[in-house]
């Protein structure tokens, strides 16, 4: 049932495999003078190289973008916008109140995913001077606007021209196997790596890598996992490094050389 004098907001982001792209669904809801649902759909091309958690923050960022520009938000006392992402309903207070003051690192030290994205939704909650709220509501439910919200997610990533919402670099993978964050133990030791994909962190000043292990004596032989660093890697070179002894926030504490193919 529709809140009545407020504005509601339905969002929904999607992504798919092979080529990786993403799109977003929103829907606008308001109840007219005559007590009847006013339901206004707005549609966006996808993104690509997207992930499912950048394009549901991305459908909240541009909704509260075009409720200002279609000025939605006057006459209303409060704008509820519902989620099926428990990644953006668990995180949207932290975004506001927690993260800047840990400078966008987790309690553990590791960097905040999409940190960039959650800097750019908590100044489009402040930018619009009525209440924001929050609500998750169960993904594929029977609720008619997050079933279209939905569709429209699905019909958008159909149509990838967005540029990435970040840069990655990639390069082809040599082990079979697939990422597992924390399959590689951070106990200090000296390993060599394989980089398979780079990303630059603005906001936390670092360098995110996706790598594969190529030392043949450690027991993490073949394992993908992710770590971080604050010097530039290549993509598709090999180093030899030293990590260090934290495995909830892995990071690089040097590198000794790069290793070349013989």
């Amino acid at each position: 049932m529709t809140v009545e004098d407020a504005l509601e907001i339905y969002t929904d982001g999607s992504s798919f495999q092979s080529p990786r792209v993403g799109g977003i669904g929103i829907r606008f809801v308001r109840i007219d003078s005559s007590g009847n649902d006013q339901i206004q759909d707005v549609q966006f091309a996808g993104y690509k190289n997207a992930t499912n958690n950048q394009m549901e923050l991305q459908a909240c960022i541009m909704a509260l973008k075009e409720a200002l520009r279609l000025q939605l938000t006057i006459g209303v006392s409060k704008i509820i916008i519902y989620t099926d992402s428990l990644y953006v309903y668990d995180n949207v207070n932290k975004a506001k109140f927690e993260w800047p003051k840990s400078k966008w690192l987790l309690r553990s030290g590791k960097p905040v995913s999409n940190a960039e994205q959650w800097k750019e939704l908590v100044r489009c909650i402040r930018n619009i001077q009525t209440r924001i709220y929050f609500e998750w509501v169960k993904g594929h439910s029977k609720n008619a606007h997050n079933k279209a919200a939905n569709k429209m997610a699905r019909q958008s990533a159909k149509l990838p021209i967005n540029r990435p919402l970040s840069i990655v670099h990639v390069r082809r993978k040599l082990t079979s196997e697939t990422v597992d964050i924390g399959s590689v133990e951070m106990c200090g030791q000296r390993i060599s790596i394989r980089v398979i994909t780079s990303e630059y962190l603005k906001i936390q000043k670092l360098s995110k890598y996706k790598y594969e292990v190529t030392s043949k004596n450690s027991k993490y032989y073949g394992n993908i996992d992710i770590i971080f660093w604050n010097d530039l890697l290549k993509v598709g070179h090999s180093y030899f490094v030293k990590v260090n002894s934290d495995t909830s926030n892995p990071r690089i504490e040097k590198v000794f050389r790069e290793l070349v193919k013989k």
